[in-house]
């Protein structure tokens, strides 16, 4: 039940957020306040299941679908803190719909791959910096589509519509790449860590991981050089976002879908 009114809020939210985007009769009306204050109810409700789902007593479920569920509500918990203070409660668009169905495919379908109940401190840091990684590439991906369209529309002389309703370009770009460079220094984090306290990196199914996040890592990496050196923009932002983004998603969730999923 509780998981049921966690997925209506967010889609209220993500539905209230649509609807002031895009300048409808009825979305003109709703205040700002409505769609974040809806989508900090559906955090505090996703975390009541999610929470049970998570911790049982034979150790931490990672199962795919719970790792899903965990990344979804700190990429919208990220969002939601995030817009009290900056223009990004439009990535609520997709972050909540999303949100909502990493709670349904939680709730519907039960997946079990166990962490050790005693992780050491170290692990836990590099699990939770990981976290947030992950969750900041996610939200600086969704940013870069949406530059790249309201880009596109003052290309072509047509500003009409939605990209009215965003804020300028200039903060658009500033925002997409504050995201990276905060995501970057957390993801090389995450891979110190990784090496300072897992053992065997490049066994038992780490070291497809290790390579991937590595590579993920070189993409940002030079995302943010061409930045500072070239001024990237545009197309050739979002190219290099999504590849990274690609990339870094395959590094955790590819081997948990064909492990726990194909071969499970």
């Amino acid at each position: 039940m509780i998981a049921i009114l966690a997925i209506a809020a967010y889609l209220a939210a993500g539905l209230v957020i649509t609807l002031r985007l895009f300048r409808n009769q009825e979305g003109s009306k709703l205040p700002r306040v409505l769609g974040l204050g809806l989508g900090f109810i559906g955090v505090v409700l996703h975390a009541i299941p999610h929470y049970q789902n998570l911790l049982s007593a034979s150790g931490i479920n990672m199962g795919i679908f719970n790792a899903l569920s965990l990344i979804a509500w700190t990429i919208t918990l990220l969002l939601l803190i995030s817009s009290l203070s900056k223009p990004v409660e439009n990535l609520g668009i997709v972050i909540m719909p999303i949100a909502a169905i990493a709670i349904f495919l939680e709730s519907r379908y039960q997946t079990v791959h166990f962490l050790t109940d005693q992780l050491s401190s170290g692990l836990t840091i590099h699990i939770l910096v990981s976290m947030l990684a992950y969750s900041l590439f996610t939200l600086a991906s969704v940013q870069a589509v949406l530059l790249a369209i309201q880009d596109h529309h003052l290309r072509q002389r047509h500003p009409g519509g939605f990209i009215r309703a965003l804020p300028p370009l200039q903060t658009m770009e500033s925002l997409l790449f504050e995201m990276i460079a905060v995501g970057f220094v957390l993801l090389s984090l995450a891979l110190l860590s990784g090496f300072a306290f897992l053992e065997n990196m490049f066994e038992q199914h780490l070291a497809h991981k290790t390579v991937l996040s590595i590579i993920a890592w070189v993409v940002f990496g030079t995302l943010l050089w061409g930045r500072y050196r070239f001024g990237w923009r545009g197309q050739k932002a979002l190219i290099w976002t999504l590849s990274g983004f690609v990339v870094l998603m395959l590094a955790y969730f590819g081997s948990k879908v064909v492990i726990e999923l194909i071969l499970g």
